[in-house]
């Protein structure tokens, strides 16, 4: 009876805005063939579209996260990407990269792979990987039990955001991370260049290991999605975006999307985290592009009027959906 082959699996982890879909990119850049799973919070993912330079299978669990609400839905997508890929000579990957969302604890996935019995001999837990920004980190592990339920299940950090830390923000993380996961490897990445956190662990930490202190209580994350049906005028629409994340800084912790423009025909990147709007990029146009533009807010405690308050500074939003609470 021949051996079962059993592919390898890396979770990607870490909170909101802390690189892991920049990571993602590097990782598949190295490891091209390999399959990936997203997993997004908000109903309409945004990463897919960051990804689709690499010609790679592709699985979205959208509309909430992996440890409540879709993680019923990773052992079947497990299940059925294994027959498919025991179905084909050509193997279609060699390895699965699950990136967890940014508000979900990894703990569940953990339990998938592991404790399933038909899954566990057909896939190998090789790494998980948790992002964690310098800049923004200790304030994150601090505000939020998720974050630090990533760090804790982690068995390789990879520290992020270097180019925006300062020295006392250096130090308040390493002493969180000194607490929560001692001894865990840490790498550090600039712009998603580093050394692979796959090959640079050499030996998988035990997850045996207890948690204390990490009772994750009901999600206080909601999302809500603007949909742009023209080009928007990006000039009038930056600082509107800027002014909003200044004013909620506490409640609203993500910002991810993109938009057409009425200068360019290619979709712009959106992306804002912790107050701070990073500087938008244009991204190769689709092949079948629809022209819309979505932008997805992720806050944490409510925002009064948020729509109400974007509409009237902007009026090129058409259509939006309703806010979805974790």
């Amino acid at each position: 009876m021949n051996a079962v082959t059993a592919i390898p699996v890396t979770v990607l982890s870490g909170f909101l805005g802390s690189g892991k879909t920049t990571l993602l990119n590097r990782l598949l850049t190295e490891n091209p063939h390999s399959a990936v799973i997203i997993n997004e919070f908000g109903d309409t993912p945004v990463d897919p579209i960051l990804l689709r330079e690499h010609n790679i299978p592709l699985s979205i669990l959208a509309g909430g996260c992996l440890c409540c609400q879709v993680i019923g839905s990773l052992s079947p997508l497990l299940k059925n990407l294994r027959m498919a890929w025991e179905s084909k000579p050509d193997k279609p990957f060699a390895r699965i990269f699950i990136e967890a969302s940014g508000v979900a604890n990894p703990e569940p996935v953990l339990d998938t792979l592991l404790r399933d019995r038909w899954l566990s001999a057909r896939y190998r837990l090789e790494a998980m990987v948790a992002t964690v920004s310098l800049a923004d980190g200790a304030q994150t592990l601090t505000r939020f039990p998720e974050a630090q339920s990533q760090v804790a299940w982690a068995d390789c950090l990879v520290l992020t955001h270097g180019d925006l830390a300062t020295s006392a923000q250096r130090a308040s993380l390493d002493h969180l991370l000194n607490r929560l996961a001692p001894g865990i490897p840490r790498l550090s990445a600039l712009h998603g260049e580093t050394e692979n956190p796959v090959t640079a662990t050499s030996a998988r930490t035990s997850h045996d290991r207890p948690l204390t202190a990490l009772s994750i209580p009901k999600h206080p994350f909601s999302s809500i999605i603007f949909q742009f049906e023209q080009p928007v005028v990006w000039p009038r629409l930056q600082p509107v975006l800027t002014a909003l994340l200044t004013r909620f800084q506490e409640q609203l912790i993500r910002l991810k999307g993109v938009v057409y423009t009425t200068d360019d025909n290619k979709p712009l990147l959106v992306q804002a985290a912790h107050g701070r709007l990073y500087p938008p990029v244009y991204l190769p146009l689709s092949p079948e592009p629809d022209g819309r533009g979505r932008l997805v807010f992720i806050t944490a405690g409510e925002i009064p009027d948020l729509p109400a308050l974007l509409m009237g500074e902007y009026r090129g939003i058409n259509r939006l959906y309703p806010e979805t609470p974790a």
